[in-house]
């Protein structure tokens, strides 16, 4: 019986608030009279109240060495109540704030910020939005300390709601990859597919609903706080995806391609350092719409010889130097016929020459003599390499290949023989590039990914490491053969065209045509999947261009370049790819080590010592020599297009020279210079960044 009364006692206590409040409200509007109807509905309006989400602040992604390349900015909401303010406060403070309104948001008059901010006081207002525009942290600051706003929430009646907003300090620089998510929780990229630990928790707080449909917070302790996401650190270099997005756009615009796509990998790990997708729109530009890299399933033309002539050198017996005729360049399989792209065709040539200069013919009648009786055992490696389910990759979308088998429907006796150089079957650029990463990984296949940890500040929360698919693709006798052809095509075949003094590149060509409604077209799928440097494989990159218009139309001329473009680029910034230089001494070591500098420095140098040396005369940068105990000089001619050559220099004349060429300098230990990254009498690229060892 107490407990009826009771729960009766408090049902009737929260009636009488709620009609008190009602009253209220009634009171200072001016309109105490029987409250019905549609008044009652007005009153709820202005008396709603609703646990609202606040969202948490978003985790940050990375670049391998710590570049931002996502990260939420706060970003506030200026509301007002119009109600907290005393009156003294209120009349001395209105029409300096209403002034700094003004300047700051540069939309309406001082007088017309004063009429609002008075109209709102007057009709009780408790909470307008002064204005739509969002104001950063720093001017919310500013803010702080403006009139009547100085007084805080409680006293003057501002409300600064923060609202993040996500912001990519390198633009567009892979966008695609770094994705994005939407207030649904659909999107792309890293973003949508990390968004569990990017998005962290979001917390609630208690809003009242006022007049006008505004939701006012309303601090009264009950709120639920946020937890921040997780940060995401990635493998993308920052550098390289600047190198190989910029050579990448340059040749879509030169040959006014549809769109097109690179990938750089590290050989020994898998990582990704490099991803970019490029769509021309409706206007001619071109900007990151679709992930072809990873979701795009393409026929992959000639790079797909690589998987034919792993399958016959280790399912047979036969040798690079055996002949095959590949005739006029074209051959008849049923009623279809397979050309070579060379007019006349190659006649008699090895099979070593047939990769080489990537006879269709000849791919197509080998594989067509030893698996056409049994087309599962050429599946089967296509199976060992993982080619006919996805890699698995963290970045979801990613494409499901498709390949084609005996008892399928479209299975014919065409479908091998075309199989062998690349067509009748689809596979993302991504896994085209894992296999000709396995080749130059001592046949280690690894699973490529992108994302390294997640952490939150210095926490640890997970660790990704390089996870091996399978572990030797094939016998070493195989891999080293080809490593071989690999070469060869840069040395002497289809991609000749890169072939530099530098360090060798290792790759495939390939041009398909595109399949559009069941049709072949006379559109042209151009690609280049190799590693570099050759002898010793620290990156594989895979570049593929879709439609490039005008007379260049093949992969040799079109992504070839691209490649090497890339490669050249890394290859000058990467001081680990170069051969480490010896500085000469004198037999007994006690010569002083004079090696090069400015001459006037020097020469006093060598005087002060009493150190012999031959007569000179020169104006500016020397290098020495020593012959009998003597200093002989030789001049540098100045050349800022070129990059001069600072070995055996100390740090201090090694950056003022590289820096007045126009380079960045980045050093490491201490003494003279013993490497540079940018070997000398390189093109310079102004604003490039060079390293230099010292020791």
């Amino acid at each position: 019986m107490n407990i009826k009364k009771s729960i009766l006692l408090r049902s009737r206590i929260a009636f009488l608030l709620v009609m008190i409040f009602a009253l209220a409200i009634i009171y200072k509007v001016g309109h105490i009279q029987t409250v019905e109807g549609d008044q009652w509905s007005k009153i709820a309006d202005q008396i709603t109240f609703s646990n609202r989400i606040i969202k948490a602040t978003r985790g940050n992604i990375y670049s391998d060495n710590g570049s931002l390349l996502a990260t939420s900015l706060p970003f506030y909401r200026v509301g007002f109540d119009a109600t907290r303010a005393s009156e003294e406060t209120f009349s001395e403070g209105l029409d300096s704030l209403a002034l700094l309104l003004s300047r700051h948001f540069g939309d309406l008059s001082k007088e017309s910020y004063k009429r609002k901010i008075k109209n709102a006081r007057a009709e009780g207002r408790q909470y307008i939005i002064l204005n739509r525009q969002m104001v950063g942290y720093q001017a919310k600051k500013k803010m702080e300390n403006w009139p009547i706003f100085r007084e805080g929430r409680l006293g003057g009646g501002i409300v600064f709601e923060k609202v993040d907003k996500r912001f990519r300090p390198f633009n567009n620089l892979s966008r695609r990859t770094i994705g994005f998510i939407n207030e649904n929780n659909r999107g792309a990229g890293l973003e949508y597919s990390f968004n569990d630990y990017l998005a962290g928790k979001d917390g609630q707080a208690l809003y009242q609903k006022i007049a006008g449909g505004t939701w006012r917070p309303v601090l009264d302790g009950t709120e639920v706080k946020t937890e921040n996401g997780y940060d995401i650190e990635t493998t993308i270099d920052i550098n390289l995806q600047d190198v190989s997005e910029t050579a990448l756009l340059r040749a879509l615009e030169y040959h006014s391609a549809d769109y097109g796509t690179v990938i750089v990998t590290e050989v020994a790990t898998g990582e990704i350092k490099a991803i970019s997708n490029l769509s021309r729109n409706d206007k001619g530009y071109y900007y990151e719409r679709y992930n072809y890299a990873v979701g795009g399933l393409r026929e992959p033309g000639s790079t797909f010889k690589l998987v034919t002539m792993l399958a016959l050198l280790e399912e047979t017996n036969i040798s690079l130097e055996d002949s095959i005729d590949t005739g006029e360049g074209s051959y008849k399989f049923y009623n279809n016929i397979v050309r070579d792209h060379e007019a006349g065709g190659y006649g008699v040539i090895t099979i070593r020459e047939a990769f080489e200069k990537s006879s269709n013919v000849a791919m197509a009648k080998l594989v067509d003599k030893y698996f056409g009786l049994n087309p599962d055992r050429f599946l089967h490696y296509v199976d060992e390499l993982r080619l006919s389910s996805p890699l698995g990759v963290q970045i979801k979308g990613e494409g499901m290949p498709k390949i084609k088998r005996p008892g399928d429907k479209d299975w014919s006796g065409i479908t091998l023989p075309w199989m062998a150089y690349g067509y009748g079957l689809e596979l993302t650029p991504l896994q085209t590039l894992s296999i000709y990463n396995a080749v130059a990984n001592d046949g280690k296949l690894i699973r490529p990914f992108l994302v390294k940890k997640i952490r939150k500040a210095d926490r640890i929360y997970e660790e990704f490491k390089p996870q091996v698919l399978n572990s030797s693709i094939c016998s070493e006798e195989t891999l080293a053969r080809l490593r071989e052809i690999l070469e060869g095509v840069v040395e002497r075949g289809t991609a000749m065209n890169i072939k530099n003094d530098h360090y060798p590149i290792a790759g495939k060509t390939g041009t398909a045509q595109v399949l559009e409604n069941g049709r072949y077209t006379h559109k042209y799928l151009t690609s280049f999947a190799g590693y570099f440097p050759a002898d010793n494989p620290k990156y594989s990159a895979i570049v593929l261009i879709k439609n490039p218009k005008g007379w260049r139309q093949y992969g040799s001329n079109v992504a070839a370049p691209v490649f090497k473009e890339i490669a050249d680029n890394i290859f000058a910034r990467d001081i680990g790819l170069h051969e480490e230089v010896q500085l000469a001494d004198s037999d007994d070591g006690s010569f002083p080590v004079i090696r090069a500098g400015l001459y006037n420095e020097l020469d006093m140098l060598c005087n002060e010592l009493n150190i012999a040396q031959k007569p000179g005369n020169f104006d500016g940068w020397v290098r020495t020599s020593v012959e009998n105990d003597t200093i002989n000089w030789m001049g540098q001619e100045p050349n800022d297009k070129l990059v001069p050559d600072v070995k055996g220099m100390t740090l201090r004349d090694a950056i003022y020279l590289l820096e007045s060429n126009g380079l960045r300098v980045r050093y490491r230990g201490s003494g003279r210079v013993t490497r540079q990254s940018a070997p000398p009498g390189a093109s310079i690229s102004k604003g490039a960044e060079i390293v230099i060892d010292l020791s």
